[in-house]
């Protein structure tokens, strides 16, 4: 048996699995039969159920395979996430036998219930959207009851997304979400960033014993701003079938045309066969210049503009333009699309697309913001570095790390620090603890939290009892002048360590440990 943890993606129109054992190694996409799809980890987010008394329900694929995913029947669940926490129903004009938060809870259940036998994880962790994540979390907690499992994380889905796709925390991220059923643009702020906290998942129950009390803050990405709207691949699919055929969608036309738009990603001329219920086969044919000229005649590049300008206005606000933006990242199967891909770049020019697996990505980050999670993880106190400061000319406490950082830490903290004075010959390390003077509080804002800053001077900082050795400096430094390169981490026995350049004699240290942090 394989111990680990399980991240569980779950999407309007696909969920997918990711497992990553015990102590790192690379993350594999899990099939679980016979519930997955066609591609490794990627399950079709469908139940039908018999009753709502009963237990019978098909999940994924076999709904799928039944013929059923299109069926308007209120045993059929489906685009059941984004109602998740925000509503009693599927939506406007769905009538369903379950609610989103009994649809989604059946599905985490049956997932569970059918892993491959070898793996047996100690952990799981869910992704969750920014605008619906304390209802999510709520849900979260009761569904992950039914669960085995001793701990239970949550991250929000533009952090993950990032992070799977290789971004530092502090990054600026354009997140675009084009999934089944709905279009989502996220212009996000990273936690983290220099001397500040890095993302990790929240945990929700650590070791068997919920957490519901703890004084865990809520740690999602800033939203700099945000547009979407109830549309997405299904409807797409939907202006392709009656394009083709003027018939009224069924599952057997709409798995087809499915199957035809994805091929057209990746050819310039497609076609699959339709087999009609007691009828005959019939060949469906698709050019990639006549899919694209349908969506364009649909007005779905004209949407896409106006959604952007909506996101670029609520950053503007921010004092953000589209240049300062670090990355732009398509996530979700339609962003697949050439068309897509070629107005993301016609729109976003010079900003990198991260597009290697827009799938994948978000369950892939969540498993690389739940590292071998224990409670010494996360910094209680933090650790602050004396420099001088050549604009006062005087001494100034700089942050190091911040209370909340999760360690071991990765991309090292790189700080220049500068000689006070003429002749020196060696540059005093000083080490102190932040002492907590609540110079700030947390008010909530559209029913996200925002960082108030409140005025006050310097943060008080207790310097430690023992302090590192003094650098020796040869030749002797000058007064003003960068000298030091040094790079700060925090490794597995939470010491914190340092490496130095001098700048220079060209002399490189190997990395030293200045002492442990709580």
């Amino acid at each position: 048996m394989i111990d680990g943890t399980l991240a569980i993606d779950l999407g309007s129109s696909n969920t997918v699995v990711a497992f990553q054992a015990a102590g790192g190694g690379s993350v594999e996409l899990v099939t679980v039969a016979p519930f997955s799809g066609l591609q490794a980890g990627v399950i079709p987010s469908l139940v039908w159920i018999a009753s709502a008394a009963s237990d019978q329900a098909l999940v994924g694929r076999q709904v799928q395979e039944a013929g059923l995913a299109w069926s308007e029947s209120p045993q059929l669940c489906r685009n059941f996430k984004r109602w998740i926490g925000a509503s009693g129903s599927m939506g406007p004009g769905r009538e369903s036998l379950l609610s989103p938060e009994q649809a989604g809870a059946l599905l985490l259940a049956r997932i569970w219930q059918n892993l491959p036998a070898e793996l047996a994880p100690s952990r799981l962790v869910l992704t969750a959207p920014i605008d619906g994540y304390r209802g999510y979390r709520q849900w979260l907690e009761q569904a992950s009851q039914q669960l085995a499992v001793e701990e239970v994380a949550l991250v929000d889905e533009p952090t993950a997304a990032a992070i799977g796709a290789g971004l530092p925390p502090g990054s600026r991220v354009l997140v675009v979400d084009l999934g089944g059923g709905t279009l989502d643009l996220s212009l996000v702020a990273l936690e983290g960033g220099e001397g500040r906290a890095a993302p990790i998942a929240q945990l929700l129950r650590f070791a068997g014993r919920d957490l519901q009390g703890s004084r865990q803050a809520l740690r999602c990405a800033r939203v700099l701003g945000k547009s979407g709207l109830a549309l997405g691949g299904r409807d797409l699919d939907h202006w392709i079938a009656a394009a083709l055929t003027g018939a009224q969608p069924s599952g057997t036309l709409m798995e087809a045309v499915e199957r035809l738009k994805c091929k057209l990603s990746s050819e310039l001329n497609a076609s699959v066969v339709w087999c009609p219920p007691g009828q005959a086969s019939r060949e469906l044919k698709l050019s990639r210049q006549e899919l694209e000229n349908l969506l364009k005649q649909h007005g779905l590049l004209d949407l896409l503009d106006d959604l952007l300008e909506q996101v670029l206005a609520g950053a503007r606000a921010e004092g953000l333009s589209l240049t300062k933006i670090d990355a732009v990242l398509p996530v979700g199967g339609t962003s697949r699309m050439p068309l897509i891909r070629q107005w993301l770049r016609e729109r976003c020019p010079g900003i990198p697309i991260l597009d290697q697996r827009p799938i994948e990505a978000v369950a892939m980050g969540a498993l690389a913001l739940t590292p071998g999670v224990q409670i010494k993880d996360v910094l209680s106190r933090g650790v602050s570095l004396r420099r001088w400061d050549p604009r006062s000319d005087g001494y100034r406490w700089h942050p190091l790390f911040l209370s909340g950082q999760s360690w071991p830490t990765g991309k090292p903290l790189e700080l220049i620090l500068a000689c006070s004075s003429g002749g020196q010959r060696q540059l005093d390390l000083v080490l102190g603890e932040p002492l907590d003077d609540r110079r700030a509080e947390v008010v909530f804002r559209d029913g996200l939290p925002a960082l108030i800053q409140r005025p006050a001077g310097e943060n008080r900082v207790e310097p430690w009892d023992r302090q590192p050795a003094a650098i020796a400096l040869d030749p002797p430094g000058i007064r003003g002048a960068d000298r030091l390169r040094l790079q700060f981490r925090i490794n597995e026995q939470a010491q914190l360590t340092m490496g130095c350049e001098d700048l220079s004699s060209g002399r490189c240290s190997e990395p030293i440990a200045l002492g442990s942090v709580r």
